[in-house]
């Protein structure tokens, strides 16, 4: 098994060096298990859907409220848990899980209402972690102080939905939440002592290379130290605002050599101990409109992983000023 050993150089052997600290070793490393992740229902809404901060939601996100592979919304949270391990057990036999509160805004309600759910999520004996996307615009000092009282019975990370640093690109996608936001909910998540994991989303119409890298730089020197990262490639997906303009004037994606390229940067950018918890994400196929190369993981995946050990990049490789990257 790859061993995520930083700042280690390329040329080691590879049964003991992996060159970026993904989400599958550090599940590894922290539960000493296999861990699958079970996208599971809250039943929320979102202010950006709702109309408390506008209506229809982020341009990117699809109907599903970035939940098109959760579970289906059941009475309660143990029979999604239960639907969602039959869903998986073709590709997991036994072993335990992570309830992920995943569609819409899983922050969004009461605090006694939240309390229900979670409780009933880390009380079932097969889920090991308990996993909350949700908005920094909607995490309230009591619902903090939740999460922090959970965090103790299992572990709890915290999911926002960053995706850029640039004021101006969150407002043309009508993300609705200054920055000054983010860095706030995400200090006072990690005062209490909470895993807290960011959403960043590469390919956002008008930004080109470099203003995506300075998110990823953004976030490596931000401190106190972010847990993980999702880097998520944008899609285009049937049903959303960002459609509509892609139909009506078709704006550049990015090819898989481009994506795999900017990725390897994010890597080299990053610091050793953050954990890669995505490199692209999915598109759901009966939506995708584009890119369309994206359709094929396994292509996508056997290409990067091939790129990547060509280049002999590394994790952290930028970060510790070792090495000075090129102009970015």
């Amino acid at each position: 098994m790859y061993k995520f050993l930083p700042n280690t150089p390329s040329s080691a052997a590879p049964e003991t060096f992996s060159p970026y600290r993904s989400l599958n070793d550090y599940l590894r490393e922290t539960f000493g298990e296999k861990i699958y992740k079970l996208a599971l229902d809250g039943g929320m809404s979102c202010p950006n859907r709702d109309g408390t901060a506008r209506t229809g939601g982020c341009s990117f996100c699809s109907l599903g409220g970035s939940g098109d592979f959760a579970e289906p919304l059941h009475a309660s949270v143990t029979e999604q848990i239960e639907a969602a391990k039959q869903r998986v057990k073709g590709k997991m036999k036994g072993g335990r899980y992570i309830a992920y509160f995943q569609s819409y805004t899983n922050t969004y309600a009461p605090v006694d209402y939240l309390e229900a759910l979670f409780t009933e999520a880390v009380s079932h004996p097969d889920i090991a972690a308990l996993s909350v996307a949700t908005r920094p615009d909607c995490l309230p000092d009591e619902t903090v102080a939740l999460l922090g009282r959970l965090n103790t019975v299992k572990p709890v990370w915290v999911e926002l939905g960053l995706q850029t640093i640039h004021e101006d690109t969150a407002a043309a996608v009508g993300r609705g939440y200054p920055l000054s936001c983010f860095t706030d909910a995400a200090r006072r998540l990690k005062a209490a002592g909470l895993a807290v994991v960011v959403h960043v989303i590469l390919g956002l119409p008008g930004e080109d290379r470099g203003r995506m890298l300075e998110t990823v730089k953004f976030l490596a020197g931000f401190m106190p130290r972010i847990d993980g990262i999702k880097l998520q490639l944008l899609h285009v997906l049937k049903g959303t605002r960002l459609a509509g303009l892609y139909e009506e004037k078709p704006f550049p994606v990015m090819s898989r050599g481009e994506y795999i390229e900017l990725l390897i940067c994010c890597i080299r950018l990053l610091p050793p101990d953050i954990v890669i918890h995505r490199l692209s994400g999915d598109g759901p196929k009966h939506l995708l409109i584009a890119p369309l190369w994206t359709r094929d993981k396994k292509a996508f995946l056997g290409a990067f992983q091939k790129m990547l050990r060509e280049s002999g990049a590394f994790q952290g490789e930028w970060f510790d000023g070792s090495t000075a990257p090129p102009s970015i």
